[in-house]
């Protein structure tokens, strides 16, 4: 309470023109924050309407939706789309695929931008850096259906590939139909499309550490495989974790256009993800609800990968995505 009134005193007792100047910073400050609000209106706006306010149309996925009647003039079927989808042979042949496709992403995709980034950190010549970023940052902004039209044409049944074999009198492979390299061919579209781009955090990361650490690890001994195991590691883990429970979240999302564009071409017995079964059911089939419904079931499986890697993360004495 004194200290109270003793700032109470010392604010009575301030010169105008003291007064004056706290003013105009408040003023400052408040007009800054309106901006910055106002900058923020646009981004706030769409994810309230097209993802929080998009969870409103979950409801069909409990209903027999029918267009024409809306909404909520379609009739209630409680569980029964659910039903019929753990009923469904074709669904659980996408849920297989879709696992098996992102097992083979997080074992083979998400180390190849720590590796990049580790391998860019250490080179000395920043123009070479410049130069290497870019170009393996180029894919990232080509659109899937290039991507996949320039695999191809190198590696189609008369792509480059088989061109140089048959102009060689070899016998020619077709990976692009092959239904037994599909999962692995896409497996390398994205290495290929995103690794470069996936650098950018870990290189970030990797720009705190701090170099007198390395110093002085080498000063006693420690070799460029110590230094990485005892500092390099250590200072990037956190990241490490929070990128890989985020992309556990993402896991059943595995490229929609990639799979799509790529469908016809080994069967759907191989290339149906969940993504692509909700679109053939409800979009191409008109059968609403039951799509809905599996794309729920995506979501809530996502939601508790994302909490179980959190809580594990916490055990392990990491921060995770939240406490």
């Amino acid at each position: 309470m004194a200290t109270a009134l003793r700032e109470r005193a010392g604010a009575k007792g301030a010169s105008p023109g003291r007064r004056d100047s706290d003013g105009v910073q408040r003023k400052r400050k408040g007009f800054q924050s309106r901006a910055l609000f106002l900058l923020m209106l646009p981004g706030v706006a769409y994810f309230l309407l097209f993802h929080y306010g998009a969870l409103v149309g979950n409801v069909i996925a409990f209903k027999e939706y029918v267009p024409f009647d809306g909404l909520w003039g379609s009739p209630w079927v409680g569980l029964g789309n659910f039903q019929r989808m753990f009923e469904d042979a074709a669904f659980w042949d996408s849920v297989r695929n879709t696992l098996w496709i992102a097992v083979l992403q997080l074992v083979f995709y998400f180390p190849v931008p720590l590796g990049l980034a580790l391998l860019l950190h250490t080179l000395t010549w920043s123009s070479v850096r410049r130069i290497v970023q870019s170009v393996a940052y180029l894919p990232h902004f080509i659109s899937w259906v290039i991507v996949v039209a320039l695999f191809q044409q190198v590696l189609g049944d008369t792509g480059l590939l088989n061109s140089g074999l048959s102009g060689a009198g070899l016998h020619t492979v077709d990976i692009i139909g092959n239904p037994d390299a599909f999962q692995p061919l896409v497996v390398a579209q994205v290495i290929w499309k995103d690794a470069g781009w996936g650098t950018i955090i870990f290189l970030a990361a990797l720009a705190q550490v701090d170099e007198q650490q390395y110093e002085a690890a080498a000063i006693d001994g420690a070799g460029p495989w110590r230094r990485f195991w005892h500092v390099t590691l250590p200072a990037i883990r956190p990241v490490i974790v929070l990128l890989l429970i985020m992309r556990l979240g993402d896991i059943l999302s595995v490229g929609f256009e990639q799979m799509l564009l790529q469908r016809d071409a080994v069967g759907p017995e191989t290339a149906e993800v969940i993504d692509t079964f909700v679109y053939y059911q409800g979009i191409v089939g008109g059968d609403y609800g039951f799509a809905a419904a599996a794309g729920l079931f995506k979501g809530l499986v996502g939601a508790l990968l994302v909490y179980a890697a959190n809580k594990v993360a916490h055990r392990l004495g990491e921060q995770g995505v939240y406490k």
